[in-house]
């Protein structure tokens, strides 16, 4: 079978694509058309009147009194005062472990310098007013104008509009996607932004593309698509059991590079003991439109697609995802306000004042009196009189009088109806707002965790999307932060920045051996996210435990500890030098954990001399020096011991092996080696071991 060009690959990949993103758009088009309209009816003026509403009330008062926005925006803040962040932790559960700590450190430094807050805070409320949020990971070069530096680094960067522009493969059901074959972002631009970008007029696309459902050119915008695609390849690893008994692994690959590496296995007396299937997972990235393949950008950094989505409420019926917020239940009780108080302002819009019925001859000549009587409040108005049919005047006086327009009785009961309707459809989030003094510490808790169990559902849903953030970082992480001695910013978790140096060589205590410290090829941690209650609830809860216990504790140690661990929960303005003082003191009890610097810190108050900064630099100094010194010693150690030990081996296995398999063995190596290299070996006398000179 001929191999297909480049040009020829790219076109049935581009159309393969087109059918994949026609069949997950149908699908979806309507779920995520209702999406769409949700978060323009919360968050648009005027939105909550579109569609027939609008023609039944045609030059009529429209109001509108927008509950649903004050509560999405609760809802928004509660996450903002209580921000969710991700932390790595060792599969085996090993405590305190230096390179889950550094994974922390430089997560929180890439949040920090890509502005994440941006992208969460976008999702999040996307989530919870349409029902689905997203955001992207993207490796940038740290200096776009140096050709000479590759280095890259980790930014998140929002994703706007969710709804109506990122699309999964119908076959993904994990929440965070991460079964997922395919994914498509797309982006809109103006026919002349994408001419100028692409060299492309979509007016010279084939006829073939306009019998797709979804139009990627209209005469206002162009679509543009990122379609990141899945591969993954079967591989067999092949292992052997050396003479000493370790395991070497090779791949297809390596027996395809080297012919004679099987033989050279089995003259050494390698044995294959099994084999493994193991799967390799990677994710190509395309930029296309409805026209072609606009960019292959190859392979990405990490094994998963770089898309982050969260969800407000989800799940699949009749086997189509579906979503929504906290908008979509509340609309109609929101339109049947708004039809309720634009009738009351048409009604109130209506003279309050009886008015006179005349005849057209009793004003006659008195027409402007009347007119401007609203204006001028004339003390009286004049009236001609009438007279009979013989000529004798009538009494006069307005024929009849007009009423007041009165407010239907069960308007009023069915406003009420519709302002409990709501509160109940929202969660009355306004609750916690009304609570009345002389209430219970315990009663005032247990109506705040109501009011933040009714977001818990939003907050849960973002935490798995925070979760599936920290394991993309981590991929990429893997294969970007590689480089010797780079030197990258870390973030702790109170906002101070400090400095880690990648792949740094150092002695192994245990072993004596060099290791390589801060390499994050070997990091291997699982992503955890918390969430519960706000804090603010929690933090009250414990201060009164903590108050509580303190009032049936006898011992004064224990009371001190009570006291500062209370002081530590508090919150308020000007609170937090007290919780500092507090949280130092608990350090010299010995009650928290202290980190790095607070650790160095102590051993200073221990040793009790002040830090002199001379001093400092020169015991630094000196340090260094002792560590170069050690390592070039253990270097010289090392390889004088590796020798030796490599030596042995060879003396052994030659003493182990009879005269007819070392007669084999020299077979198979000159049968593989070329002429020349193969060398009888001289007995040479046995030099007697001299002790090694530092």
């Amino acid at each position: 079978m001929a191999r297909l060009s480049n040009d020829q690959r790219l076109a049935n990949l581009h159309a393969d694509a087109l059918a994949q993103f026609d069949d997950v758009q149908s699908a979806l088009r309507d779920e995520r058309l209702q999406c769409l309209q949700d978060r323009r009816f919360y968050s648009l003026c005027g939105s909550q009147w579109e569609g027939p509403l609008s023609d039944q009330y045609e030059n009529k008062p429209k109001f509108e009194v927008n509950k649903i926005m004050l509560a999405v925006i609760r809802i928004v803040n509660e996450y903002r005062n209580n921000r969710i962040t991700v932390d790595f932790v060792s599969k085996d559960g090993t405590d305190n472990d230096k390179l889950a700590d550094v994974c922390d450190g430089l997560y929180r430094a890439d949040e920090q310098a890509s502005v994440a807050n941006e992208a969460y805070d976008n999702a999040f409320e996307e989530a919870v007013g349409g029902g689905i949020g997203a955001w992207r990971l993207r490796a940038i070069y740290e200096d776009d104008e140096d050709p000479e530096d590759d280095r890259q680094r980790v930014r998140i960067e929002p994703i706007f509009d969710a709804d109506s522009s990122v699309f999964f493969d119908l076959g993904a059901k994990r929440q965070d996607k991460s079964d997922a074959k395919f994914c498509f972002v797309v982006t809109s631009m103006t026919r002349q932004a994408y001419t100028d970008t692409w060299g492309d007029d979509p007016a010279s696309w084939p006829k073939i593309i306009h019998q797709y459902e979804f139009d990627w050119a209209t005469p206002d915008v162009v679509y543009v698509a990122e379609y990141y695609r899945v591969e993954e390849k079967s591989e067999i690893i092949r292992i052997f059991e050396t003479l000493t008994g370790e395991e070497e692994r090779y791949t297809q690959a390596d027996f395809a590079a080297d012919d004679a590496l099987e033989m050279t296995l089995e003259a050494i007396g390698t044995v294959e003991v099994r084999q493994k299937r193991v799967k390799r997972r990677r994710v190509r990235k395309y930029v296309m439109s409805g026209g072609r393949v606009l960019e292959d950008s190859g392979y990405i950094a990490g094994k998963n697609i770089p898309i982050v989505v969260v969800y407000g409420k989800r799940w699949f019926v009749d086997n189509i995802e579906r979503c929504m917020g906290a908008v979509r239940l509340a609309k109609d009780a929101q339109r049947l306000k708004n039809m309720q108080l634009s009738k009351l302002g048409e009604i109130s819009a209506l003279s309050s004042v009886e008015k006179p019925i005349l005849t057209p001859e009793q004003v006659a000549g008195h027409q402007v009196m009347w007119a401007e009587d609203n204006i001028k409040d004339y003390p009286y108005l004049l009236i001609n009189p009438i007279t009979d049919q013989n000529g004798n005047q009538a009494v006069s006086g307005p024929v009849a009088y007009t009423r007041s327009a009165a407010i239907p009785p069960a308007m009023a009961a069915l406003l009420q109806i519709t302002e409990q309707d709501m509160q109940d459809i929202l969660g009355n989030p306004q609750g916690a707002d009304k609570m009345v003094s002389g209430v219970s510490g315990k009663a005032v808790e247990m109506i705040q965790t109501r009011v933040d169990m009714q977001t818990f559902i939003y907050m849960s849903n973002f935490a798995k999307g925070m979760k599936r953030c920290g394991e993309i970082w981590l991929s990429m992480a893997k294969e970007l932060y590689i480089e010797e001695k780079r030197k990258l910013k870390t973030l702790s978790p109170t906002g101070d920045s400090g400095v880690v140096e990648l792949m740094r060589p150092t002695i192994d205590p245990e072993t004596g051996g060099i290791v390589m410290e801060n390499d994050l090829s070997n990091a291997t941690f699982d992503v955890v996210s918390d969430v519960g209650p706000s804090s603010s609830s929690k933090r009250a809860s414990t201060v009164r435990a903590l108050t509580g216990m303190l009032q049936i504790n006898q011992d004064p140690e224990t009371a001190q500890v009570l006291t500062a661990m209370a002081m530590m929960n508090m919150e308020g303005e000007g609170i937090g030098d007290a919780n500092a003082y507090f949280r130092k003191k608990l350090l010299r009890m010995g009650v928290v954990k202290p980190t790095e610097e607070e650790a160095q810190e102590l051993m200073a108050e221990m040793q009790g001399t002040p830090q002199d900064p001379n001093a400092m630099y020169l015991q630094a100094a000196a340090e260094e020096a002792t560590a170069k010194a050690a390592k070039a010693r253990a270097d010289t150690v090392e390889t004088i011991a590796s020798s030796e030990l490599k030596r042995a081996q060879t003396m052994k296995t030659l003493s182990e092996v009879d005269m007819d398999s070392q007669t084999h063995a020299v077979q198979m190596m000159e049968s593989i080696m070329p002429q020349g290299q193969m060398e009888q070996p001289q007995p040479q006398p046995q030099p007697q071991p001299q002790p090694l000179q530092f």
